[in-house]
């Protein structure tokens, strides 16, 4: 990227991340929370390496990639740049379980754990590298056929599956809302919350992190009780208006 595009750029990303930081404190307030429980995950998977830079300079220091291949290419070009400081890469796509070495020890949070297959995969890979690999319970909450991970009803058994498991730690759900339906999105987010309350409760466990919200929907995600945003193309695309 030429110096001038990119100095165009890191405006945007810097004026961007202001507006959305607007909007979190605005949801925040209306629900009576702390926006400060609120975390945001800037997604780049459709980014290259100087795009992720820029973005790290705006104050961006959690990243998502949803390719085992691409969360590499990111982390050996930007290991070294002093940017970096501070900033944590998450893999937060569907994971096969031959791509499950490349991503232990890079992210540092497996966002999409849908199945306790892959759960128990996770541990085995993990455990043989003496690392504890920490995720994400992804819950299909809203029911879509379209969409992976536990049924609601099946999660307070499938955690107590994965918890007898070495080297995993499990650190709270995710899940997607219906596209384009702000009602539909409402129900889903606030019916992650609950479970997840229903799930500290019969665990134990703090599962401090509830997954949900992105770029059509964030602010409802906060509204609900969301602590962690996953956006990309709010903050990475010019093109892409904020309502």
């Amino acid at each position: 990227m030429e110096l001038e595009a990119q100095e165009r750029y890191a405006e945007f990303l810097a004026e961007r991340k202001a507006e959305i930081e607007e909007r979190m404190v605005a949801a925040a307030q209306h629900a009576g929370r702390d926006v400060a429980e609120v975390s945001l995950l800037a997604v780049s998977k459709t980014v290259g390496v100087d795009e992720v830079a820029l973005a790290c300079q705006a104050g961006y220091r959690l990243f998502g990639e949803n390719r085992p291949q691409e969360l590499s290419r990111k982390l050996s070009a930007l290991r070294d740049d002093p940017v970096m400081a501070g900033v944590r890469f998450d893999m937060i796509g569907n994971l096969q379980k031959n791509k499950i070495n490349q991503v232990l020890g890079q992210a540092e949070l497996i966002h999409s754990v849908s199945s306790l297959h892959l759960a128990e995969a996770i541990s085995k890979r993990a455990e043989v590298r003496g690392l504890t690999a920490r995720v994400l319970l992804e819950v299909n909450v809203s029911g879509e056929l379209s969409k992976s991970g536990f049924a609601p009803e099946e999660t307070t058994s499938a955690l107590e599956r994965i918890m007898a498991l070495p080297s995993i730690a499990v650190e709270g759900v995710m899940t997607m809302a219906p596209a384009h339906d702000a009602s539909a999105a409402r129900a889903t987010f606030a019916g992650l919350t609950a479970l997840a309350g229903r799930l500290r409760a019969s665990s134990g466990l703090p599962l401090e992190v509830i997954s949900c919200g992105m770029s059509d929907d964030f602010q409802i995600a906060v509204e609900e009780g969301s602590t962690l945003l996953r956006l990309g193309r709010t903050v990475f695309d010019p093109a892409y208006v904020l309502s």
